[in-house]
């Protein structure tokens, strides 16, 4: 669990602050959500099956929310880029969290594992 502290601890502010709230408002959504680190990102599982994950844009310098089976949203709001599975929804560190929102699109990724 050190190493998967110690993720969020290396990022500088805001950033830092964004993903921790992430992360507790994800953890938030359903008890069977476990937390590990995976590929060095902070990944969510839920009954033992990886759907979303954490990571900081590299072009856009923004935290985002990867979702696994994000290819079967239809949100115009995300984005695909180049991936052939997954989708990221990005959060402005600098602005108020879409907390509504972010747990309506966990609810929709929790749907698929049901």
């Amino acid at each position: 669990m050190k190493q998967l502290t110690d993720y969020y601890l290396q990022q500088e502010e805001p950033v830092k602050s964004t993903l921790l709230a992430l992360r507790d408002i994800i953890l938030g959504q359903n008890s069977e959500i476990t937390h590990e680190l995976k590929y060095g990102m902070p990944f969510f599982c839920y009954k033992g099956k990886m759907f979303c994950y954490l990571w900081t844009h590299k072009k856009h310098k923004q935290p985002y929310i990867g979702f696994v089976e994000g290819k079967l949203f239809e949100e115009p709001f995300m984005l695909q880029e180049k991936r052939s599975r997954m989708k990221v929804f990005l959060v402005d560190p600098d602005g108020d969290l879409p907390v509504e929102q972010i747990g309506l699109l966990v609810q929709k990724a929790l749907d698929f594992y049901h």
